[in-house]
């Protein structure tokens, strides 16, 4: 759903890159890098089908997103996490921005729903 989603709001893509390392090391893999008009921007992606750990996976993400931005020098504008699937206890939590008041991540982060990345992607306005 998300590159032709991607395709149709005329963003070129590139899947699994890495984009540095993540905090604590290893390699940082983002799902996608998405490009239009010069501008680049980080995808990752969390599927959650049934309860269980993504969620708590969602801060650590957050900031390894964070941290790929800020080391970018400007190569990455920003970036999106997208979450899916219907397991989510605090997907309208994490959507509303509620883990702002513990991280801030606000201009280089966007937490976002899939089915509202989708309709961004489709119309071009990420």
């Amino acid at each position: 759903m998300i590159l032709p989603s991607l395709q149709q709001g005329g963003y070129a893509c590139e899947t699994q890159k890495t984009v540095g390392n993540r905090i604590g090391g290893g390699r940082h893999k983002v799902d996608a890098i998405a490009t239009k008009a010069g501008r680049n921007l980080l995808v990752s992606l969390k599927w959650q089908q049934v309860g269980g750990t993504a969620e708590q996976k969602v801060p650590f993400e957050v900031i390894c997103l964070m941290k790929a931005v800020r080391d970018s020098s400007g190569t990455y504008e920003k970036a999106y996490l997208v979450l899916g699937g219907r397991g989510w206890k605090l997907r309208d939590a994490f959507v509303k921005g509620e883990l702002k008041r513990y991280i801030p991540y606000q201009g280089l982060v966007e937490i976002v729903a899939l089915e509202d990345f989708v309709a961004l992607a489709n119309g071009g306005k990420l």
